[in-house]
């Protein structure tokens, strides 16, 4: 049984708050647990397929929520299930002659065929799409909690009681229905991902942090972060008494959080610096969509979102590109060092690694970026807007209210028959895949870039 939670960052959960955590802790006392590096990006859309495959961003060709899929300027998909191409862990139980519940893992939406159940993700569009496997588990789920929510309909928002509600109602709906798969369809591999971390980690961080620079002390959300915590744990509790004594349990997440001190507006550093045209001024902040880019005097252009992608305007590749593909490697390298340099809104350094796909990939699949920046060790996030008064740093996030960015590390507790009681010991994302299908008996097939733990987790 593996239990996704969204964003949940193991300093609070594994460390800060673990005593006020008790089905958490139990798991912890008496498995193993630790922190799970993320891949690179560590974001949602591609974590848990990664995560799911034991493949990187590279295997799968997908570097984030939307991506390029030519080297035109305007040619796109949004990263749906058609996108994943890889098997995952339900599709080799379904091969083995298993059963699976699959409960919105993020990358699951539209719906394939599986032995056993699923039920789409996040991205979802409502509950009007065909969204489960079978067809007919859409009337089932109606009859036990009402109006499935896949989401919450806007996380970014300054309503911070009509966002608790909603994280509350969508969290309280999802595990109800993971207590009623778990009770009423058999299962050999059950998983669930509650997105509501995620949610309350962007919504409500500078609430709690102190370190955070709009944090104001004696606010009326300093505990929401926590108390959504203690919720979630005693739902969790609920679900594992619907988990038999022969059940290995999984918690984990994707990635973590951390406090959001600014974003870096790649596009408007790249106009400043002359590598990026428009087809006219912007009138106050703008996108490159309002404005249009001048392609034929356009070096490189960025997107925003949690880490910057860069892409180069190479001759022969672009449309209109004006990079010599001889000189590609050249610019590729002078123009990572100049965005490493970008300093904060005071003038310093910030900590910012930009990598090239190759690097972190060997040889990636479909278009990927020509860089892929973190800045400030992900206390910087990208953002992809031009012009107004800001400069290239801004306190503000140019899709609403944020007050986290994601951090490279998320977390994993494990614990069951063939788990010793080990106590803390850190391991990486693409490692839980080939880890279960040990479990299971499952031979690994080639080509996973993780290792299995279990020779670890139930070593004396």
């Amino acid at each position: 049984m593996v239990i996704g939670l969204d964003c949940a960052e193991p300093s609070l959960v594994l460390e800060r708050w673990r005593d006020e955590l008790p089905v958490l802790s139990g798991l912890m006392e008496r498995g193993s647990y630790g922190r799970l590096t993320s891949v690179i990006p560590p974001i949602t859309v591609p974590a848990w397929s990664c995560m799911m495959s034991s493949r990187t961003p590279g295997d799968l060709g997908v570097y984030g929520f939307r991506n390029r899929s030519d080297h035109t300027y305007d040619g796109g998909f949004i990263a749906m299930s058609d996108a994943i191409r890889e098997p995952r862990l339900w599709d080799y139980v379904t091969r083995a002659g298993g059963s699976s519940v699959v409960l919105s893992v993020p990358g699951t939406f539209p719906p394939k065929p599986l032995n056993g159940v699923l039920v789409g993700c996040f991205l979802t569009p409502s509950v009007e799409s065909e969204y489960t496997y079978p067809r007919a588990l859409k009337d089932e789920i109606a009859d036990v909690v009402g109006e499935y929510l896949f989401d919450t309909k806007d996380f970014r928002t300054e309503d911070k009681e009509y966002l608790l509600r909603q994280v509350y109602e969508m969290t309280d709906r999802r595990f109800r229905l993971a207590e009623h798969l778990a009770e009423t369809k058999p299962w050999t591999f059950f998983a669930v991902v509650e997105m509501g971390p995620d949610r309350m980690h962007h919504g409500f961080w500078k609430f709690m942090d102190p370190e955070h620079r709009k944090h104001e002390p004696g606010n009326a959300y300093e505990s929401a972060i926590l108390d959504y915590h203690r919720h979630v744990d005693s739902l969790i509790g609920r679900l594992l008494e619907r988990a038999d004594e022969e059940t290995v349990v999984f918690v984990v997440s994707d990635h973590g959080a951390k406090r959001l001190d600014g974003g870096i507006r790649i596009n408007e550093w790249l106009r400043r610096e002359g590598l990026l045209a428009t087809l006219r001024e912007p009138e106050g902040v703008s996108s490159l969509r309002d404005v249009g880019v001048d392609w034929g005097r356009t070096t490189a252009w960025g997107e925003g979102g949690y880490y910057a992608r860069v892409f180069l305007n190479v001759q022969g590749r672009e449309p209109e590109g004006v990079v010599p593909a001889d000189e590609y490697e050249a610019v590729r390298t002078d123009l990572a060092r100049r965005i490493a340099e970008i300093p904060d809104d005071a003038g310093n350094p910030i900590p910012t690694a930009v990598y090239t796909p190759e690097e972190l990939y060997g040889e990636p699949r479909g278009v990927a970026p020509d860089l892929i920046v973190v800045f400030g060790d992900l206390y910087w996030r990208s953002v992809g807007t031009i012009g107004g008064d800001e400069g290239v740093q801004t306190l503000e996030n140019d899709t609403g209210p944020d007050d986290a960015n994601h951090a490279q590390d998320g977390l994993y507790v494990v614990a069951g028959p063939g788990v010793e009681a080990r106590g803390r010991a850190d391991a990486h994302l693409l490692d839980i895949a080939p880890t279960i299908l040990e479990l299971l008996g499952i031979d690994e097939p080639e080509g996973m870039r993780g290792r299995s733990l279990l020779p670890e987790l139930a070593a004396r």
